[in-house]
């Protein structure tokens, strides 16, 4: 699915304005050694992985006068080694925006890798519900990762705190029970806006769902207690969604697919994932090297 059009244009000028103001806060002395003379680069995939970020590198090329032609499309897995984008214009504004676009494209990627990987072990194991990444995020950089996750084919979870509320142990303990502080969070938040509840137990999960959240987060649930917990709570609320979460990693997820659950969330969908190299060259006589690419 092409989410190239998910992402506000004017979020994204804005964030290409701040890394650029970073990076460069006054002088470009390695830009006034090159000049301004006309090249053409190619971006080069190093490394097998899923691209990803490409709005955000289109961003910064367009912002510095460049023009980008791409050659694979979003979401393609890449076999290294293969030339994804040619980059052409005045050299100094090519290489001023090298470092802030690899680092773009190479964590993009990295995290759609990590997501694809994911997808397709809850499609193996025939489980139909969703895996989604966390708030757990780099500051200043969410958008790009939470959108990386819906190229490698997983949810966002919320994007932040206006988005959906959620009602973790410090809410509770600060308000007294879970009734209260569904019920303040839902006069505040309206029919719109859903409620999560994380709970420690099947009980404090009965509790939620009575009370009326919309979402029961059974947190750090061991596979079997999870199995029997959420299957309680879907004969008795029905209606309610089933998230787990808590101490789930890449390596032990397969045990969390079990029927009842309807949300799987991971902090490792973006924390500690290996990039995708990149690197961006100036093109001359040298060969080209071509592309592979295998779409999944």
């Amino acid at each position: 699915m092409d989410y190239k059009n998910l992402v506000s244009k004017v979020l994204v000028e804005s964030l290409v304005n701040q890394w650029i103001q970073e990076d460069i806060p006054n002088f470009d002395y390695g830009g006034y050694v090159v000049g301004e003379k006309v090249e053409t680069a190619v971006l080069l995939c190093k490394s097998e992985g899923v691209i990803a970020g490409q709005p955000f590198v289109q961003g910064i090329y367009d912002k510095l006068g460049c023009q980008i032609q791409w050659k694979v499309e979003e979401g393609t897995l890449i076999q290294p080694i293969a030339q994804v984008a040619q980059v052409q214009g005045p050299v100094n504004k090519i290489l001023m925006g090298e470092r802030i676009s690899l680092n773009c494209i190479c964590r993009a990627s990295g995290i759609a890798t990590r997501a694809r990987y994911l997808h397709n072990l809850a499609k193996s194991a025939q489980w139909h519900g969703e895996i989604a990444g966390t708030r757990k995020t780099t500051p200043g950089f969410r958008t790009v990762e939470k959108y990386s996750l819906l190229v490698g084919g997983i949810s966002t979870h919320r994007f932040n705190l206006s988005s959906m509320v959620m009602l973790k142990d410090n809410h509770i303990w600060s308000v007294g029970n879970i009734e209260a502080a569904v019920k303040k969070a839902r006069q505040a938040c309206g029919f719109s806006t859903k409620i999560e509840v994380e709970c420690r137990s099947l009980e404090e999960g009965c509790q939620a769902a009575k009370a009326g959240a919309d979402i029961i987060m059974l947190d750090n649930f061991e596979p079997d207690a999870l199995h029997r917990s959420a299957a309680a709570l879907k004969v008795h609320y029905p209606h309610v969604l089933v998230e787990a979460s808590g101490g789930i990693t890449v390596d032990t997820i397969n045990s969390y697919f079990v029927p009842n659950v309807d949300v799987i969330s991971l902090s490792s969908t973006i924390q500690g994932c290996p990039v995708v190299d990149f690197s961006l060259k100036i093109l001359k006589e040298e060969t080209v090297p071509r592309i592979h690419k295998t779409k999944t």
